[in-house]
Formats: structure tokens, sequence, C-alpha cells
């Protein structure tokens, strides 16, 4: 699977600097030396990372990384900056930085900052696949079936679903049936974590 890094800073040195450190362990490389040119540019389809200077002119990064969620375009982010000070730290955490590095880059520190990056892109990818996955599902409920799912995740017996809705115990447990069939689950705890995954109910971890 094709990895690919974005690279956006206005120092072309550090550009070709990290563009070569990151070929060499054959990532894809997208350099970028305007925060604008990055944003007009198509992200890629598979696991990605970002790494962004946070003093640019025109815009920062953290200009980046809002423009990009307000879009709905989640990339694991790593913030560089030539004077790493605690208020710009936490200003880079709550951005939701996965790591924040200070100039000049350690080279292991920014590879091991990007593996971890990429690693959180691909598990991201593949929640996200599953929900997908998920959601196709259960569109694929007739109205009953998913007023019976709600029922069942909530609760209640194959009788208390009966009574609910108004039908015989019988159809009752022939709807449920149905409904563990579609969302192709075996017991009724993987039927409410297939709905807290699709947001259906809260985890009751939480």
């Amino acid at each position: 699977m094709n990895h690919t890094v974005y690279l956006v800073d206005d120092d072309v040195s550090v550009i070709t600097a990290l563009t070569n450190l990151l070929k060499s362990e054959d990532y894809i490389v997208a350099p970028f030396t305007s925060p604008q040119s990055f944003l007009a540019a198509s992200l890629s389809s598979g696991p990605c990372c970002l790494i962004v200077d946070i003093n640019m002119p025109g815009a920062d990064g953290f200009d980046v990384t809002r423009a990009l969620s307000e879009r709905g375009d989640a990339i694991p982010t790593i913030f560089l900056t030539g004077f790493g000070t605690i208020p710009i730290t936490v200003k880079a955490m709550k951005a939701g930085a996965c790591e924040f590095l200070t100039k000049p880059v350690d080279p292991d520190h920014l590879l091991q900052a990007v593996a971890e990056a990429l690693r959180l892109s691909e598990a991201g990818m593949e929640t996200a696949r599953e929900k997908r996955v998920l959601t196709e599902r259960h569109q694929s409920l007739t109205p009953r079936e998913s007023e019976v799912m709600l029922l069942a995740i909530g609760g209640l017996q194959n009788k208390q679903i009966a009574a609910e809705m108004g039908v015989s115990e019988i159809t009752a447990k022939v709807h449920k049936r149905r409904v563990m069939e579609k969302m192709q689950v075996r017991s009724l705890s993987d039927l409410v974590r297939a709905a807290e995954r699709l947001s259906m109910v809260k985890s009751a971890s939480r």
C-alpha cells in the first residue's frame, strides 16, 4: 500500500532535505511551498500524513489544519516550528497534532513521527471502511426490522418487542432473526457493538 507524506513549508531548503529523507524510506512525497497550493490539491485516497510548518507568510500551520477540518479531511499532522514555546506546543496539541517537532528536526524523530502518523491514518481508514459496510447493512433493513433492531439493542426481550410493536412473539422473532442475518452478527452483543459504531447508541465504556 502506498503511503503519502505531504510537506508544506515556505523554506525550500527544508522541503528539499525532508523530501530526500522521506524518499529514502520509500514514501511518496508531495511537497508544497505554500498552504494555498497544498489546500488546492486533492488528497490521496490511501494512508497519508501532513508535515506542516507553523510559521509561514499569509497563513500558518493552524490555518491549514483548520481548513482541512472544515472541509472534512482528517489527516494526521506533524507540526514543525523554529520557535518551540510551551503555548505554541499546547495550541498544536489542541489543533490535533500527532507530533510537534522543533527545527532543525532530528531525522530519526521525524521518521518515527511519520511512521506513527501513517499508522493512525491506516487505522482511521479501516474504521471508516467498517462503518461504510455497517451502514450499507443497516440500510438494507426494512422499516419494521429497523424498529426491531432499536428495541433489541435497547434491551427488550422478544415478548416485550412483540408487545411494543403490536405483533405476535413469533413475528417478532422472525424480524429479529432477519435483523441478525442482514447485519451479519451472531449475538445481541455483536448487534449492540455494530449499533455503537453506527452511533445509534453510546458505548457502555464511555
